[in-house]
């Protein structure tokens, strides 16, 4: 019987492997999973920074590629405006200046060129209270709320404005202060600022509306003396030229080569005298130029799915320049005359000419004699081209 028992508790006390066996188990499954999350993490992270490197790589290559094409264009424009005495229009025959220079792009790359003459529409700082009233009137504003549009208008962009209508702004009592900065817009989101004038360019959620997008498309923020009538448009023309509907419908489809002058392809106006020809002895020509002052060069290269943008505003020697005005008053004091050049930094920097000789330099210091001003360059930005002229 002492040997039974002995026996039997020898069997009872031999430990099982398994328990010990299937801890460890898990224990190197946990360090796999986590191991595994690890990799992945990583993996992620390096396809993202490669993917970062890659699209820095591709952006700078189609910059270049951009810039190489645009200066080709630049040239033709040259060339086009030296024989011509003066750039009128794309039908002059540069509305496909690569294929003109006969420019080929580096393999796998496509370049679309389109323009938009700027100098087509009001100048805002030239633009008085009359042709801004019968711009309105033109979109079926009734005259009342067009003449208080435009002194609304004329009040934010003039100093010392005297108000007409009855409702004048106050922008000093509102929940944020401000006073109109007495100067011509820089940007058209301004419009957004001025009292009565945002209930009718904006949505009532804070969007602009098509009066806004109609209103960029017939008014340039660009400082030039007259519209070019081989690109106004026919709020413009109606606005500036008072021509009617019919006179209006006539010179468009003589510029674009469409209706009546189908056969004959897009027209050109020499001089302002030869409008008469076309829209008959009724109107005004006076207030319009036959020679662009400010055009806009869309420039898009693609390769792929990649693309890169380079929109730019350039004016001729004697064309258009940028609003110089700053929106901070002048100081009659001498006390503060240094704080106001550390306020305004490009109060003492001479502005450039019309014709650019003054601002391009080389890194000595030496004239390039650029021949156009640039006005404004945007890359990968929203580019408007509801009324751009295409290359083909």
């Amino acid at each position: 019987m002492v040997t039974a028992e002995v026996r039997s508790t020898g069997v009872k006390s031999s430990p099982s492997p398994r328990p010990t066996r299937a801890s460890v188990l898990v224990i190197v499954m946990i360090t796999l999973l986590f191991a595994t999350f690890a990799l992945l993490a990583f993996m992620e992270k390096a396809a993202v920074d490669l993917l970062v490197d890659q699209r820095v790589a591709v952006t700078k290559r189609l910059r270049t590629e951009a810039y190489s094409a645009l200066e080709v264009v630049l040239g033709v424009l040259v060339d086009f405006r030296e024989v011509g005495n003066g750039l009128r229009s794309p039908a002059e025959g540069w509305n496909d200046p690569l294929a003109f220079a006969g420019y080929a792009p580096s393999e796998g790359c496509v370049i679309e060129v389109t323009f938009e003459d700027e100098s087509g529409k009001l100048s805002l700082p030239h633009i008085n209270a009359q042709v801004m009233t019968n711009l309105f009137m033109q979109w079926g504003v009734l005259k009342n709320d067009a003449d208080a549009l435009a002194d609304a208008l004329l009040g934010w962009m003039k100093r010392g404005h005297v108000y007409t209508s009855p409702l004048q702004p106050n922008y000093e009592y509102g929940a944020i202060p401000y006073e109109p900065p007495g100067r011509p817009m820089r940007s058209y989101h301004e419009l957004a600022a001025i009292d009565r004038v945002r209930d009718y360019f904006y949505d009532p959620d804070g969007r602009p509306n098509d009066a806004w997008r109609r209103f960029v498309d017939n008014v340039s923020l660009f400082d030039f003396a007259k519209p070019n009538l081989n690109a106004a448009k026919p709020d413009v023309l109606a606005a500036l030229g008072q021509y009617d509907p019919m006179q209006t419908r006539n010179v468009t489809d003589y510029l674009r080569g469409q209706g009546n002058f189908q056969t004959n392809g897009p027209g050109i106006f020499q001089n302002n005298n030869d409008v008469a020809n076309i829209a008959g002895p009724t109107g005004d020509a006076g207030g319009f130029a036959t020679t662009i002052g400010a055009l806009r060069i869309n420039l898009t290269v693609r390769e792929g799915r990649n693309e890169y943008r380079v929109s730019t505003v350039i004016a001729p020697p004697g064309g258009a320049t940028t609003v110089q005005t700053t929106a901070t008053k002048k100081e009659t004091t001498t006390a503060n005359s240094a704080t106001q050049q550390q306020n305004q930094p490009n109060a003492t920097q001479a502005s450039a000419k019309p014709g650019g000789t003054t601002g391009a330099k080389d890194a000595a210091g030496r004239n390039l004699k650029y021949p156009f001003t640039l006005l404004e360059i945007r890359e990968n930005d929203e580019i408007y081209q509801a009324s751009a002229t295409p290359t083909t």
